[in-house]
């Protein structure tokens, strides 16, 4: 079952989805007026060709420079994303996805305007953190979902979200179960306490013997020398760091980063077998 859905999204099993991430956008405190939008597309251009020609699987976009971040983002989040996306969409030739950081209903919206096969965000589960009281509403996020007719949207639920933690005393196996029983997402993805840092190998294995029949990704801190590990757990991974110049997050895709990390993954899947 996992590698048929796996490999009907993204045409691979074990799939690597890069991040192609914004600059910080309008009305973000590091939006930057001078360069304006076209700036922020020059760059996604940018990224987006380093990964795709480096024989990435997938892309994810996400606002990770709209720091400090925020729960419901504004508008002008939504509409810069969107006419951005829009503007590249002749130019993606792989599986891509949204993240608006963090709020889960934009996150949907522009999926949906933007022709996304997946999505990621925090869905579930109640958080203290950077961001303060962290609640989340996975019933009206899924309502919404159907409503705007987005059926097909493939969702990654993020269950342990980053710069915060859980308020729940529950384990992140016993989370990881009860997301799924009651949850509906169709891909759990599992990260460290923030962007860049590793996924611990016996976190990953706790939830995968947890929900053995959903696809866990992991969720960060994947690089050159752990992804041997990691997906000898983990169905895929979700990667941007680590690919950028100087492995620092707010960089540009570095594309002999790209090159030696895809060289690495497919020489591990030439040695599993095929499931379907």
């Amino acid at each position: 079952m996992q590698p048929k859905l796996l490999k009907d999204i993204f045409g691979k099993t074990k799939p690597i989805i890069g991040m192609v991430h914004f600059g910080a956008l309008p009305g973000s405190p590091l939006y930057d007026n001078v360069a304006g939008v076209d700036g922020i597309l020059k760059a996604l251009e940018h990224d987006l060709f380093a990964l795709q020609d480096c024989g990435i699987d997938a892309v994810m976009f996400g606002n990770e420079n709209d720091r400090p971040y925020e729960l419901e983002v504004s508008p002008a989040t939504i509409s810069t994303m969107s006419y951005c996306i829009g503007r590249l969409a002749p130019f993606i030739r792989v599986p891509f996805g949204i993240d608006v950081l963090w709020d889960p209903i934009a996150t949907i919206a522009v999926a949906k305007a933007t022709g996304a096969q997946f999505a990621r965000e925090i869905f579930t589960g109640i958080f203290g953190g950077d961001l303060g009281f962290w609640n989340t509403n996975c019933g009206k996020a899924l309502r919404f979902k159907n409503a705007i007719q987005a059926q097909k949207l493939i969702l990654l639920f993020n269950i342990n979200a980053e710069f915060a933690c859980s308020l729940s005393n529950r384990s992140i196996d016993d989370v990881a179960r009860s997301v799924v029983l009651s949850s509906l997402p169709d891909i759990v993805c599992v990260s460290g306490g923030i962007t860049g840092e590793e996924v611990k190998i016996s976190t990953l294995q706790m939830v995968k013997s947890a929900i053995p029949d959903t696809p866990v990704f992991a969720n960060t801190g994947v690089n050159l020398d752990n992804v041997s590990d990691i997906l000898a757990v983990a169905d895929g991974v979700v990667v941007g760091t680590s690919l950028k110049r100087d492995g620092i997050t707010w960089n540009e895709v570095d594309q002999t980063r790209v090159t030696k990390f895809m060289e690495k993954v497919n020489s591990i899947r030439g040695k599993e077998p095929i499931t379907t």
